[in-house]
């Protein structure tokens, strides 16, 4: 038995049922592909696996990336034990590497607004919709007019839709009616009448990728490295900003957890600046109220230096 039969036999089982995730477990199959492909199962070790491991680090992946693609290792392993008869006899020990802390990036207003100008004009909606909800990027390019209301301006997620199987809802502001009354107005004028709310250039059918417009536009715009999740991150601690409650921010971004929003309510240096003149602010109001002067480290070292001399 070697690497490719169950390869296939994993992704045939993330299509029978549906997996959401099934992109994500293609990439990680073929950077798998690159060290395994043609390798008998029993030749597949710890030791191949650090090998591996290491071989991905130096090319630069990080972590996270490493750890999901292990853990496709090990779900194709485990796979193959459990058929009938099994194809696997064992399955070795696979180590799994520290993550990093959760990533920080995010979008300002500014770069934001530079980014979507850098874009072509099929992806402006749908960085938009990204930047104001927070929905993920599967879920916005595969959404469909059937899920829109147009005259009420709200868009509706099917439990099937989304990755935690919950139903969503959204009211879209007055730039959001805009964006969707835009692709609807182009889509009967041209007369490509697909049925997704963001297709691609030619407008017939979805989006599948477009990694190189992204990468170009976040260099035209001088924000290399961002993420299209980067949006997420953003919407999410826009929300929280501007006053909105944290249940309605994750019923409106789809965080089921708690825990997964907290890592994505991103606090930047410049919360950190606001907070420390605010509470500057606060201290000197109090002291205006009891009539006393706000000490500082200087006006006491200067006192004591008064002091001595005396």
């Amino acid at each position: 038995m070697k690497f490719d039969e169950l390869a296939e036999d994993f992704l045939t089982d993330y299509r029978i049922n549906q997996r959401k995730s099934l992109e994500r477990a293609e990439i990680s199959t073929r950077h798998l592909k690159e060290k395994f492909e043609g390798m008998r199962i029993a030749d597949i070790t710890t030791a191949t696996v650090k090998t591996y491991i290491e071989e991905r680090m130096g090319s630069g992946a990080a972590h996270a990336t490493i750890n999901r693609e292990l853990a496709a290792l090990k779900r194709m392993l485990k796979l193959g034990a459990q058929s009938t008869p099994p194809k696997v006899d064992r399955v070795p020990h696979i180590p799994m590497l520290k993550e990093r802390n959760a990533r920080e990036g995010f979008f300002e207003r500014a770069d934001f607004l530079a980014l979507r100008d850098a874009l072509p004009s099929y992806l402006k909606g749908v960085v938009t919709f990204g930047f104001k909800t927070g929905w993920r990027k599967s879920e916005i390019l595969c959404l469909q007019w059937a899920q829109v209301d147009l005259d009420n301006g709200i868009v509706r997620l099917d439990p099937g839709d989304t990755k935690n199987d919950n139903p969503r809802m959204v009211y879209l502001d007055e730039e959001l009616k805009e964006v969707f009354q835009t692709q609807w107005i182009a889509r009967k004028e041209t007369g490509k009448l697909s049925a997704y709310v963001f297709p691609n250039e030619a407008g017939m059918d979805r989006i599948r990728d477009f990694r190189k417009s992204w990468d170009t536009a976040c260099t035209e715009a001088g924000i290399s490295g961002k993420l299209f999740h980067d949006l997420r991150r953003t919407a999410v601690r826009n929300m929280v900003r501007s006053g909105i409650s944290e249940r309605i921010a994750m019923k409106i971004s789809g965080h089921k957890t708690r825990s997964v929003f907290d890592r994505y309510d991103v606090t930047s240096g410049e919360d950190l600046k606001k907070a420390a003149s605010r509470q500057e602010a606060y201290l000197q109001e109090q002291d205006s109220v009891l009539g006393t002067k706000m000490g500082t480290i200087l006006k006491i070292r200067k006192k004591r230096g008064a002091n001595q001399n005396g």
